[in-house]
């Protein structure tokens, strides 16, 4: 069997970008090309791999076997260079880690900056996604490190502190209940809603905890990420629950209060998920590390690569994923 590494490539962006239309614009490839190539893979492998429907295309079991291997074999030639490094000229090779927005927008842009400056010839490719994405990935061995809010559960994978938040109350600034300093969420499912997505942990979540009440939630609407949330209940659309990080920063430009939730839960962790810390690449190894001590030891020394060349952070977001200088949140489009 002769796997061809452009077709592995191409497969995966189809997959990935649920088009081949969008695989097509992450490959580079003519349309007419990718089609011909897809049903080339199937036909040397004897088996169909993609379920084509009319707006989006899906993997089957198949697929999805396709999928690991072909991440695996992808990943190769840059943990090659990482394992290798350290006997060249310095440690180099390429990470890649998928997280949530909350994670993403907060508490990474720092940690990996110091980490980049430390390691010149690594690359860092971070991606927003929603939970279950999240969840597939790190599963079929398509990200080294995936970082989703501790109530998503990730069997089989290895778990490691990194950041704590809260989850929060949020009401346009005229509404009664910004007098109330705290608030229990059983209380509030007799109002309105703006929450996030169904694939969302946070909302999942939330779901989960009103039907353990008898209640369900009230949604008037679902949306792509926490700044839009927050700029739905200044219009006095409805209440929203998102981290306290972001309550505060959108506070600071929108007319919008948040409030104390009394429950356990409000308080959540934000763990970095691996499969087995010791499996991974030298330069994923030193990334985890890195930004676990980042937390808890903000003035560590890493040691130092060769001198400084340019250094590589391709941030793909999918959705709603990074801030401006005003702090505003702003759309940016996978590459």
């Amino acid at each position: 069997m002769h796997l061809d590494l452009t077709d592995l490539r191409l497969f995966v962006h189809v997959v990935e970008t649920g088009s081949i239309t969008h695989g097509v614009d992450r490959s580079r490839i003519a349309l007419g090309a990718t089609s011909t190539r897809i049903r080339n893979l199937e036909a040397m492998l004897k088996i169909s791999l993609l379920r084509r429907m009319p707006r989006r295309i899906e993997t089957i079991p198949a697929g999805e076997v396709l999928l690991g291997h072909a991440w695996e074999i992808l990943n190769q030639p840059e943990r090659l260079d990482g394992e290798l490094g350290p006997y060249t000229d310095g440690i180099g090779g390429y990470v890649r880690i998928l997280s949530n927005m909350n994670a993403l927008t907060e508490f990474l842009p720092h940690a990996l900056s110091t980490f980049l400056a430390a390691y010149p010839r690594v690359t860092v490719d971070l991606e927003a996604r929603l939970s279950d994405e999240i969840v597939q990935a790190m599963v079929s061995g398509a990200a080294d490190i995936g970082i989703v809010a501790g109530t998503v559960n990730f069997a089989g994978l290895q778990t490691i502190a990194f950041r704590e938040d809260r989850l929060v109350l949020i009401v346009s600034a005229d509404h009664p209940l910004v007098q109330q300093r705290t608030v229990r969420f059983v209380d509030l499912l007799d109002y309105n809603f703006v929450g996030l997505g169904q694939a969302s942990a946070i909302q999942s979540f939330l779901a989960n905890i009103a039907a353990g009440s008898g209640r369900r939630l009230k949604l008037r609407t679902r949306l792509r990420c926490f700044h839009a949330v927050c700029a739905m209940v200044e219009r006095n659309v409805g209440f929203g629950i998102v981290p306290a990080t972001a309550a505060d920063i959108c506070g600071r430009h929108m007319a919008i209060r948040s409030t104390a939730l009394t429950d356990d839960w409000a308080a959540r962790n934000l763990p970095i998920y691996v499969h087995q810390m010791a499996e991974l690449p030298l330069q994923a190894r030193l990334l985890s590390k890195h930004l676990v001590a980042e937390h808890f030891e903000p003035a560590i020394s890493l040691p130092q690569g060769p001198a400084p060349l340019a250094q590589r952070f391709h941030a793909t977001r999918k959705t709603c994923a990074s801030r401006s200088r005003n702090g505003r949140c702003h759309r940016s489009e996978r590459r």
